[in-house]
């Protein structure tokens, strides 16, 4: 009678516990939800933000903000007819610059308009101290010029310059969240209906990750409000592709080896709990390798970069607490029906048929020397595309679909050829104003200087070069005034690309060295080996060498754009690493437990490759297509960032996993696991001493 009693209490703790998590679900979601739509609010995008505190642009518009009036904003009204201004334009341009100059406290009032060589473009220089750093009373003001400034029988009008071009920018920024969730949901759910074949089951994972999305934003909320981290919008679009991607990935796991549970164990909680135990180890150390990966970047100088370690790190582990919590609860909840119509009952044998991966095998097996030669070699020529990179992508090639800022910018290059059109800003202590005019107008490659605003001891100075923004000839001219004014902070929209190029260059030598070092150390006490850890972090960063090199050969003469965003290579390089060991972990950590099992080497590797190749190809699949989205948004710089990460899964996933690792596995046999114990000949096969899975062939999961 108490044994019957105490059974029943068991079962009914069993049914109890996917109800208390799904409860702890929604109150979470109850606090949290509220907070994740403020996400956007505390989002910026201008360059300025991107920067640290010691960058001489920077210094400037802090100054600049300081000054009377605050931060300067600065706009270029550009009127243009191809045959040629009539006196007409001349006029109604005039007439319209004054009615601007009546509805707005413009710098230095009403501007005179400054007319092309071939007659056919004006431009006036606008600049007001109203919105101050207020972003949206920059955009409103940028709005309200652009109202009365059109153009009219045949005669255009663009506004453009730096406030312009960051009112465009926004625009694309915000238009992110939606089309990027959408179609990001759609990718996913696509792939996990053609990986289920289940009418129910691709949808629960689904709905968990946009959960874990929905935390995600919250939790980013509340770290910018307690410790100020950067939010940008492509930080915000790379976690919530993290989410999805990673945790469909952690989802397709744990619910193979769920399906396999359920044909050995009656009870669907038991399954779970038994799932759990085989997978859960190696999720916690795929996710936390990547977490390692990404804290990184808060080694970085450049505020974006930084900020995106903590924003990555939220999404992986909001998706990795999800998918291990309520994506059980849910399925148990569910029991064996959400698999229909493949439902897997109980003592029955899952349906054998020819496997892809153990073909790969086999070659691998046969010939692992000339695979792995082959292979290197091959991501070796392949990474030789770097060299055609495009250079420094400039402001006005960093969106995909060209808006009228840019397209105002092309105007004035086609009309003002070799003229700059954008001014250097330059800060000085006003003791010394009048010196460092004469020392700027001096300078070779200026062609004008002003004194602006003066107050709290600094004076500022418009600088106008010679060469057009983002030249060679404007870049030199930056350097020298750096070089030459000392004392003084020399900034502006090309200052701060110079800026943002040299921190990504310094950050480049910090972070990669630190990424290389903490996923290594994971790694050796995760395996238990220093050979195995070295083999899998020289592949993936072979592999990002690879996709860097694709890259260079697709930028340009297949994609069409015009430069590479300054933080690609150290972006790429965090994530293509901490992603690609997440699947090395997967295959090694399955290959340790066949050994420990007592499998010999090539047996181990064989036979690892044969139980996880699939649901590693269908991880592989599902996040290489997550990150392709951001190929569909309208920043250059996302579209790039995409497309390499996707290109580095894929080799990942079908070359280097199947084939590399798996040749270089058999090669190696026992000193692939040196020094640890599976190194020594004659090594007992004694259970290892984590919770793993147990050695037993896992059901193939079809990639599509």
């Amino acid at each position: 009678m108490t044994v019957g009693k105490t059974a029943t209490q068991g079962v009914g703790r069993r049914r109890a516990v996917p109800w208390v998590l799904l409860g702890l679900w929604v109150a979470v979601l109850v606090l949290v939800g509220p907070f994740a739509g403020k996400l956007a609010d505390v989002q910026h995008d201008r360059a300025i933000d991107y920067l640290p505190s010691s960058a001489d642009s920077t210094q400037v518009a802090r100054i600049q903000d300081a000054l009377p009036g605050g931060e300067s904003t600065e706009m270029v009204i550009v009127y243009h007819r191809g045959g040629g201004l009539s006196a007409g334009d001349r006029r109604v341009a005039a007439g319209q610059v004054e009615e601007i100059a009546a509805a707005h406290e413009l710098v230095g009032g009403a501007p005179k308009g400054i007319a092309s060589d071939d007659g056919t473009t004006l431009m006036y220089p606008v600049a007001s101290n109203e919105p101050g750093r207020d972003e949206k009373l920059r955009d409103a003001l940028v709005e309200d010029v652009r109202g009365i400034a059109r153009g009219q029988d045949g005669l255009s009008v663009e506004v453009g310059g730096t406030a312009a071009l960051g009112t465009d920018a926004g625009k694309v920024y915000d238009s992110l969240g939606g089309p990027l969730l959408y179609t990001t949901v759609a990718v996913v759910a696509l792939l996990l209906i053609l990986i289920y074949r289940s009418p129910v089951l691709w949808l629960v994972p689904l709905v968990v990750a946009g959960i874990a999305d929905l935390l995600s934003m919250g939790v980013a909320y509340g770290l910018n409000q307690a410790f100020g981290t950067t939010v940008t919008g492509q930080s915000a679009a790379v976690m919530t592709i993290l989410v999805f991607g990673a945790g469909t990935d952690y989802a397709l796991l744990l619910v193979s080896r769920y399906r396999e549970e359920l044909r050995r164990i009656e009870r669907p909680y038991e399954a779970m709990v038994a799932a759990l135990r085989g997978c859960g180890p190696a999720v916690l150390a795929s996710s936390g390798t990547v977490a390692a990966g990404l804290l990184c970047l808060l080694a970085a100088d450049l505020n974006s970069s930084r900020g995106m370690g903590p924003l990555g790190t939220v999404g992986v582990l909001c998706a990795l607490i999800a998918m291990l919590t309520l994506l059980p609860a849910v399925l148990v909840l569910l029991g064996r029906r959400v698999f229909w119509p493949l439902v897997p009952a109980y003592g029955s044998e899952p349906t054998q048929r020819r496997s892809l991966f153990a073909a790969m095998g086999d070659s691998a097996r046969r010939r692992p020397l000339t695979v792995l030669a082959t292979g290197a070699v091959l991501l070796g020529a392949l990474a030789l595309g770097t060299l055609n990179l495009p250079g420094a992508v400039k402001q006005e090639d960093s969106f995909v679909t060209k808006p009228e800022a840019v397209t105002a910018m092309e105007t004035l290059a086609r009309a003002y050829p070799g003229r700059g059109t954008q001014p250097i800003d330059v800060i000085t202590p006003a003791a010394r104003v009048d010196r460092t005019l004469a020392a700027i107008r001096a300078t070779r490659g200026v062609e004008s200087a002003e004194k602006g605003r003066t107050a709290d001891g600094w004076a500022e100075i418009s600088v106008i070069a010679k060469d057009a923004p983002q030249s060679a000839g404007e870049t030199a001219t930056i350097k020298s005034l750096r070089s030459e004014l000392k004392g003084s902070y020399v900034g502006g929209d090309s200052a701060e690309q110079i800026d943002l190029e040299d921190t990504n260059s310094r950050d480049t030598k910090i972070v990669v060295p630190l990424v290389l070092v903490s996923v290594l150390l994971i790694l050796f006490v995760l395996l238990r080996s220093l050979v195995a850890p070295l083999i899998l972090v020289a592949a993936v960063v072979a592999v990002w060498g690879a996709a860097l090199g694709i890259a260079g050969l697709a930028f340009g003469p297949l994609l069409g754009l015009k430069g590479t965003d300054p933080g690609l290579g150290l972006l790429s390089f965090v994530f293509l690493v901490a992603l690609g060991v997440d699947y090395g972990i997967f295959l090694m950590h399955r290959m340790r437990e066949e050994s420990l099992a007592g499998a010999e080497p090539a047996a181990a590797a064989l036979t690892a490759l044969r139980s996880t190749g699939a649901v590693i190809a269908s991880a592989g699949l599902v996040l290489a297509a997550t990150f392709a989205v951001l190929m569909n948004m309208g920043l250059v710089q996302l579209v790039e960032l995409g497309f390499v990460i996707a290109v580095g899964v894929l080799l990942d996933t079908f070359l280097v996993r199947t084939y590399l690792v798996t040749s270089a596995s058999v090669a190696l046999r026992r000193k692939m696991w040196w020094p640890g114990g599976l190194s020594r000949e004659g090594a007992p096969g004694a259970a290892p001493s984590e919770p793993t899975e147990p050695p037993r062939q896992a059901e193939q999961v079809a990639a599509p």
